[in-house]
Order: C-alpha cells, then sequence, then structure tokens
C-alpha cells in the first residue's frame, strides 16, 4: 500500500454517494449502541464485555467489504479498505487472546489496532476528499491514531478500565454521522443542480 500511488477520486457518482452514506449511518448507530453496552459492563472483562469487544473489529470487516463493493477498482481508496480488512481481521483474533489475559492486553491490542486503523482511515478520508464528506472521516482518523497511543499507556495504569473504548467507539460514530449528513447535502444539491438543466 504505501509503495504505490493511487489517485484521490475525483467525480463522485450519485450512487456510490448514496451507498456510503448508508453506510456510514449504520456505523454511527452501531457504535453508540455499542458504546452503551460496552460503557455498562466497562469495569470487568466479563462475557458481555469480550464478546462486544470482539464484535467490534468483526463488523469494521464486514463494513470495509460493503465499502470494497461499492468502491470503484481505480478510484483510489481500494486499497486502504484491503488494509483496514486485514487490520481488523487480525484484531478479531488478538483480541480473541488478550480477552483471556485481562484488561491491559485489551488496551494494548485496541490501542495498536486504533493507531494503525486510524493512518488507514486516514489515507482513506484524503483519497476521497473529491467526494466530499470526508473532512469528519480525516480528522477521525488522526484523532484514532493519537487515542490508540494513550491506550496502551493505559494499560500501564493500576485501575484500567475499558470505559475509554466506549466513548473512543462513540466520538468515531459520531464522525460518521457528520460525514452522512455532509454527503447527504452534497446529494441533494447535486439533485437540484440536476433539476435546473
Amino acid at each position: 500500500m504505501r509503495g504505490s500511488v493511487v489517485t484521490p477520486v475525483t467525480v463522485p457518482a450519485t450512487d456510490s454517494l448514496a451507498a456510503l452514506r448508508r453506510l456510514y449511518l449504520l456505523r454511527f448507530a452501531f457504535a453508540a449502541v455499542w458504546a452503551v453496552l460496552l460503557f455498562g459492563s466497562a469495569r470487568s472483562l466479563g462475557p458481555l464485555s469480550a464478546t462486544l469487544l470482539v464484535i467490534y473489529p468483526l463488523f469494521d470487516v464486514a463494513c470495509a467489504v460493503a465499502d470494497l463493493r461499492s468502491a470503484r477498482p481505480g478510484g483510489g481508496p481500494v486499497r486502504g479498505l484491503q488494509a483496514n480488512i486485514v487490520l481488523s481481521s487480525l484484531t478479531t483474533a488478538a483480541l480473541l487472546a488478550a480477552c483471556f489475559s485481562g484488561i491491559p492486553a485489551v488496551l494494548r491490542v485496541w490501542g495498536a489496532w486504533a493507531i494503525t486503523a486510524g493512518l488507514v482511515q486516514l489515507i482513506v478520508g484524503v483519497l476521497r476528499r473529491g467526494m466530499g464528506g470526508q473532512w469528519p472521516m480525516i480528522a477521525s482518523g488522526a484523532i484514532s491514531t493519537l487515542a490508540g497511543g494513550s491506550f496502551v499507556a493505559q494499560a500501564a495504569q493500576e485501575d484500567a478500565s475499558l470505559t475509554a473504548l466506549a466513548g473512543y467507539a462513540f466520538l468515531g460514530g459520531v464522525f460518521f454521522l457528520a460525514s452522512a449528513l455532509r454527503l447527504l447535502r452534497l446529494g441533494r444539491a447535486d439533485g437540484a443542480a440536476g433539476g435546473t438543466v
């Protein structure tokens, strides 16, 4: 991925924008519900919290696959989405193992994922900036990278908990919502422009 030159997306397609908007709205709804459920069980690593932790990267894989199917082959973010699928799949396996070792291990794995996935999200957002609605994704990727470092640092604390992961997921969902709303405005503007011709 790093050694290739990829052209940014410059021509938004109405169907692609609508599919991306729906995906972003779904991701917001999932993140909000997930965050509430995890927050309620964040003090200990029990069956509910462990299940939630493993489900989150699996959902990310599913979303990246859906996104990849609607992305144009020469459209730029395809390799980034493929990298995201690999990262999230590896994270799922690592979290399965970490859940047996305790909250600090989970925070380290989640932190590493937040850093790497944040970089990928940042790159994909930059490549898609021509579509519009991507600045929240770019900001989210940058924040995710920074948050990942804080999760790794929290793992060394005696009172480590999963609470910060709930906040992280919810904030990420808000960024998806912001992008979805921006894409909705772009779609309406394109429709209005098309109707006046």
